[in-house]
Formats: structure tokens, sequence, C-alpha cells
């Protein structure tokens, strides 16, 4: 470990461990093969670099990264590269003449890190390669995506058991962020892991503040949350990424919010290749940009300061939702986990889910992993609590999430559960066919329409009930009715509803029904107040530091663009932020600053003393 540790400080800059990474470096680098779960920003990567680089520099051989993700596999390729690693990467992006460059390399063992493709990796030509160089590890980043239950099911990852057939001396590590038992089982069987530790980290990630609001004027409501918590006094934002779940609200969404003052690109699979690339390299690269995407955008995205996710679709799973809500924050400093969500998400993903040609036992563990999704939606208790309970960890309210900081309040809603479920009771048994919720509250609230007329509903016994309340609290009603499990979507769509199995019980009044009081409507602007701070590296500066802080950034412009990286890729803001605060005035001061390893100090250590004294 003390050679783990000098390639921490001197190499990546850093003086400590974080949980577990020292024990499962000390495991992979002694040729044991493991299982990790750690969070997104949690420091993974450090879990196999660092095996990789003791295992190569003793004599075993290189060490492979296999990952999906391109972006990815740039992004740390070129931080390796920036840190001194003999690092490369082996994927579609490369000519015929750099892909055997590369190889080359790899037969030399002049390479100590390589990452490649899961694709690439399977081919016979590939694998033979390997047999003709020495392996000192393989390390299988997003494992998730081995799992059919899983957010991310890749076919490729299926095939990855064939590295410990043919390669059964070389340890692997598989690593991801987010897994439930069941995906974890799955990774453990396909990958033939059954020998390996499984270290799981807490999922935790308390620098992210969880919110989430009934959908009204959604982008209108995203526009304020971005205004109120993301824009500084100068008017500049933060980079943030916004989920839609079509291509066509993608586009949409990010041609309004250019419209309304926000830099803001659009992502999604069918785009021009050239367009998708160039607004991915953007963001990489720029600062302040918002990203408008599907969610094939983010994965392997190493942007460390992304300081909100918002979501106005509604994910598929809980795992889906922490993946990408995780993506906000990976510098430690604090972020926002923003969504708007109402009745008809639940709708368009119950329809999603029945219209799939998936098997029936897929299509169950999908409903059931949307439930738990619809469940913390819904929850009056801690988001972040309810987070953590779905991968079975424990914890006590976080006070920084929305229901912690301004809980909601909650009433008895068993009467207008029982109008509701009695409605839907009614009118399926006078029509013989089932209706959706928009209808239903029609009927409940006395709305003699034709379409009420045309069917009869205006002669049911629960017509008119429920007149006073709004469409706004009847739709309320009905969503968390969804949620607990009490009514149900109905398998032929349309969002018919049926009623759940334990409804009879609330029908009879043997069970109560306790609800959450939605907030008040916000008004025709769409803004509410705001109720986070905006994370800002300069709060506690003085004039000195500030000039400080100001100078090193356009000096990090400058030498990421002379080196054709991401700013962030040369160093973190809490890098710069620290530099600009002790402001060093020698080579030797800079060595304790976490993120300045050698190559980096020898590097840019004489630019940055260069840069504060001409503050």
């Amino acid at each position: 470990m003390s050679q783990a540790l000098a390639i921490l400080k001197d190499v990546f800059g850093y003086h400590a461990f974080r949980g577990r990474q020292a024990e499962i470096i000390d495991h992979v680098a002694t040729g044991g093969d493991c299982l990790v779960l750690m969070p997104t920003g949690g420091g993974k990567s450090l879990c196999y670099q660092i095996p990789a680089l003791l295992r190569q520099r003793a004599g075993d051989g290189v060490g492979i990264v296999v990952s999906p993700l391109i972006a990815l596999m740039q992004d740390q390729v070129a931080a390796l590269t920036e840190a001194g690693v003999r690092a490369a990467v082996l994927n579609s992006t490369l000519t015929g003449a750099e892909a055997s460059a590369v190889e080359r390399d790899l037969l030399a063992g002049r390479i100590e890190i390589l990452y490649v493709a899961p694709e690439r990796l399977m081919t016979p030509r590939f694998l033979d390669l390997l047999e003709r160089t020495r392996v000192g590890l393989f390390a299988i980043d997003e494992a998730h995506c081995v799992s059919q239950w899983g957010h991310d099911f890749r076919p490729e990852y299926i095939q990855l058991s064939v590295l410990h057939e043919r390669f059964p001396y070389v340890p692997r590590i598989a690593l991801t962020a987010t897994a439930d038992a069941l995906t974890r089982d799955e990774i453990v069987e396909r990958l033939a892991l059954h020998d390996a530790r499984i270290f799981i980290s807490s999922f935790d990630r308390p620098n992210i503040r969880y919110r989430i609001v009934e959908k009204d004027n959604a982008r209108q409501q995203l526009l304020a949350f971005i205004k109120a918590e993301h824009t500084a006094a100068d008017g500049t934002h933060d980079s943030g990424i916004v989920y839609c779940l079509s291509r066509k609200k993608v586009e949409d969404t990010a041609q309004w919010l250019s419209g309304h003052g926000i830099n803001a690109l659009a992502y999604h699979a069918g785009m021009d290749a050239q367009v998708r690339q160039h607004h991915q390299a953007r963001f990489r690269v720029e600062e302040g940009l918002v990203m408008v995407a599907t969610i094939a955008f983010g994965m392997g995205i190493d942007k460390p300061d992304v300081r909100f996710v918002a979501h106005l679709d509604l994910p598929k799973s809980m795992e889906g939702y922490y993946q990408e809500t995780g993506r906000a924050g990976r510098d430690g400093l604090p972020a926002n986990a923003w969504m708007a969500y109402g009745l008809g998400d639940v709708v368009q993903q119950k329809r999603m889910i029945d219209e799939s040609e998936a098997d029936e036992a897929f299509k169950r563990v999908s409903s059931a992993k949307l439930d738990a999704l619809l469940g913390l939606c819904e929850t009056a208790g801690c988001r972040r609590q309810r987070i953590l309970a779905y991968f079975n960890e424990a914890s006590e309210p976080c006070g920084n999430c929305d229901t912690c900081l301004e809980p909601p309040a909650t009433w008895d809603g068993t009467r207008e559960a029982q109008m509701a479920l009695s409605c839907v009771y009614r009118t399926a048994q006078a029509s013989r066919i089932h209706f959706g919720a928009t209808h239903l509250i029609d009927v409940l609230r006395g709305n003699a329409s034709e379409k009420i007329k045309q069917w009869g509903h205006d002669k049911v016994s629960t017509f008119g009930i429920g007149k006073d309340r709004s469409v706004h609290e009847w739709h309320t009603v009905f969503r968390q009715l969804i949620a607990q499990g009490l009514l149900m979507i109905d398998h032929g769509g349309h969002g018919a509803l049926l009623l759940g199995e334990r409804a009879r019980e609330v029908l009879k009044g043997e069970r109560q029904i306790i609800l959450r009081r939605q907030a008040a409507r916000p008004g025709k602007s769409g803004e509410r107040a705001a109720r986070g701070t905006r994370t800002d590296h300069t709060a506690d500066m003085d004039a000195a530091t500030l000039a400080n802080w100001e100078a090193l950034r356009r000096w990090r412009t400058e030498a990421a663009r002379e080196h054709g990286v991401p700013a962030y890729v040369i160093f973190h803001d809490a890098t710069l932020a620290e530099l600009a605060r002790t402001a060093p005035d020698s080579l030797s001061a800079m060595q304790g600053i976490p993120g300045i390893g050698a190559s980096k100090l020898e590097r840019y250590g004489q630019g940055i003393l260069d840069t504060l004294r001409g503050t």
C-alpha cells in the first residue's frame, strides 16, 4: 500500500484514499477479483487505475479497461496522459493507421493502461493480440450493462465471460454506480465472478439536493429553477443537463431555452452524427452550457462541474434516475437534481412497458422498478432515505432534499380515495370498459359533457360527488392512488384505470389512506421562490483571492486550448480555488494541494507561479 499511496500522490496529486478505495486497490493489485459498487463521483476510476499501474510496473502487464463509453474513454485517457501515465484508447473513433499504432505500442509494452470498447475487445483478432502480450488486469466499467434487468443493457457485455475463460489468472474488477440486488446477482453470474469479493460503498451523494415538483408548465418551471438557482449576478449560467423522453421534445426544449437566454444545445441519437459529436465536444469544453438530451447522453461524461440535472419526464426506474442525477456534482460540491412529474408521465411509462416486446417476466420487473420510482415521487418523507433504501442502505433524514427542507403536509384522503375507486368501478360497470383519469375526474366533478352523457355516466352514483375538489386536486389523488398500488393502468393502453388488488379494503372502509398535500400552484409565470443557493467558489473570496481565481481560470482556459483537452482535465475548479486562496510562491509549496501530481507540477507549475505573480 505504500506504493499505492506513492502513485496516488505523485500521479494523481492526492494524499489519502477515500472510503474503501485502499481495500479494493490492495485486493486487486494482489491478484483478486472483485465487484465494486460505488456512486458516481466516489472515485471508482482510481480503484482500477492504481492497481493497473502497480501491476504493470511490477512486470505483470498492461491494464485493459473495458468501457462502452467513447466520451469517458477520451476524457480518462486525456487526464491520465496529463498526469504522466502512458494511456491509450482503442475504439471506433480511431483511423486504421491510429489503431495500428496503438496495437504496436501494446505489443511493445509501451502502454500502461488501454481503454477498449467491448465490441473491439471481443473480436478474435483483438483477443489473439492480447494472447501475444502481457495483461496485468481487466477492468469492466459500467458493469450493469451486462444485466437485462438493468437500465442500460448492452448485448455485447454478455460475452465478457470469455475473459475469465481465456485469461484465468488475470484479476478482474467489475464496477458500477447503480445496481440493485437483482442486477448484482446477474453481474456475478454473467461475468463468472462467483469467487469475487463484493465491495459496496455508500450510495449516498450528500452534495446533491433532490427536488421533485408537480408538473405545471414544466418548461416555465425549469426556466424559473435555472434563473433562481443557477444564474450568477452577471447573467452567466451553470453547466447542466436536462433530460427529456422524446427526441422532438429535446429539440423543442433546447430551442425554447435558447430563446429565453440560456446557452442550450440538443443531443439525441437521431441527430446527424457530426452535429451530435460537436455538441458533446462543446459541452465538455465550454462552461455554462446546458445540454438538453435523451438518456443517450451523459454516460461517461466526466465533466465534474455539472451543477444540475433536470428531468422534464419521468425516468424508467430508480437506477436510471440515480445514474442520471449522479452526473451532477462529480466534484463533490453542491448540485441540484430537479424533476417535474405528473400523472401523464406515469401513464406514458406504464404504456411503454406494456407495449414493449419483452416477455412477461421482464415487464413485471420493469413495472416494479417504475413503482419504486413513483414511491419516491410521492413520498412525504426524506427523498434520500427512499433512494438509499432502494439500494438496501439505511439512513437518517438528510436535511438536504425538498421534503426535509419543506416537509409536505399530509391529510386523510380516505373519503376521496373511496370516491375515486368507486368511480372507476361504477363507470366500468355501466360501460363494460375502463376510462382514464381525465374522464373519471369529469364524472366526479359533475361535468355533463357530451362524452359523459354518451356513456351514461351522468347517471352513475358517483356523478358530481367530488365537485368540491378541483381538477388539479383530483389529479394528485389519482396519481397517489396509482403510486400506492390501489389503481393500475390498463395493459390495453390509453391510460385506462383498473382497481388494484387492495382497493376493496379501502372501499369497505378497512384501510385509511393518507395522502401528500401538494404545494400551492405557482402563478402564471411558473416561478417559485428560490429554495437553494447557487454553487459559487468565489462566495467567501476577498478581492485578492478573487483576482487570483479569475487569473487562474484564464490561464487554465489557454492551457486547455493549447493541449486540446477540456479545462477540467488540466485542473478541477476545487484545485484552482485552493491555489487562489493559498497563492503558493514556489513549486514546493504547491505539492500539498489536492489534484497536483508530479507530472502536472512539472508541466504547469511555473505557469501557475507566473500567473499568480502577475495578478
